[in-house]
């Protein structure tokens, strides 16, 4: 009887596991499906990206060649030249779709890791009592990504706000001077997969929002000014150019 319960148990484990496994981002018909690159550390090295939603919930998600979350940043010691490893779905969603200006660049979502700084003042992700000590967690925001040359030629960067201007902004912008939210989404981790429930409001349109998959490194400016924010090294990229070919159905 007890090997008998021991082998329903192993079974039962193999079947959640194979379930698990078949909801991965490399299952999923119409995922942006990225081929093995040796050279990306595997746990930014994109296998597939994916996106599909229920009403007004989507659920972005990606796989990676190795386990997915494993390798942070080392601290810098200072905010100033901070490095920041991320998980992002680029969209083709107008900005004002989650409450930012609208027209004013690319909205992403991004999973991101930053032990120097702690940039979503409203959640508590280790649960020590002390919302301010917790960046080097994978936690989630959206951002607004635009073309800057002062990150270098072609690059992009969070964009700024400029001092003077008061564009428009969600109610969960976490005070830095740049175009980012901390909605306070938690990136659930299983292995090779990073997979994120994001909720919207009922009046925006969802339906054949286009998306891509990217993992990417951004850095701080040392000296804390325009740009604040910069992508300076991409990992991977799902579709290979940016061309956002997934579509949410």
């Amino acid at each position: 009887m007890q090997k008998f319960s021991i082998t329903l148990i192993a079974v039962g484990f193999s079947a959640l596991a194979a379930n698990a496994d078949s909801n991965h981002a490399t299952h999923q018909q119409g995922a942006v499906v990225s081929p093995v690159n040796e050279t990306t550390r595997a746990s930014f090295d994109i296998l597939a990206a994916h996106a599909h939603r229920n009403a007004n919930q989507v659920t972005f998600h990606m796989t990676t060649n190795g386990e997915a979350g494993v390798d942070v940043p080392a601290p810098a010691g200072a905010v100033g030249g901070a490095p920041v490893w991320s998980y992002v779905w680029p969209t083709s969603l107008d900005p004002s779709a989650v409450g930012f200006e609208g027209e004013t660049g690319i909205l992403a979502l991004a999973v991101t890791s930053h032990p120097d700084f702690d940039d979503t003042p409203l959640a508590d992700e280790n649960r020590d009592g002390d919302p301010a000590n917790d960046g080097l967690i994978w936690h989630s925001h959206w951002i607004v990504l635009a073309p800057t040359e002062a990150c270098g030629a072609g690059a992009l960067a969070v964009r700024d706000i400029p001092e003077g201007e008061t564009p428009q902004l969600p109610a969960t912008w976490p005070g830095f001077p740049i175009f980012l939210d901390s909605p306070g989404f938690t990136p659930l981790f299983e292995g090779p997969e990073v997979t994120v429930n994001v909720g919207f409001a009922s009046n925006v349109d969802l339906e054949g929002v286009a998306y891509d998959g990217v993992t990417a490194a951004l850095r701080v400016d040392a000296n804390i000014h325009a740009p604040l924010l910069c992508v300076t090294d991409v990992f991977d990229v799902a579709s290979g150019d940016l061309s956002l070919p997934g579509k949410i159905e």
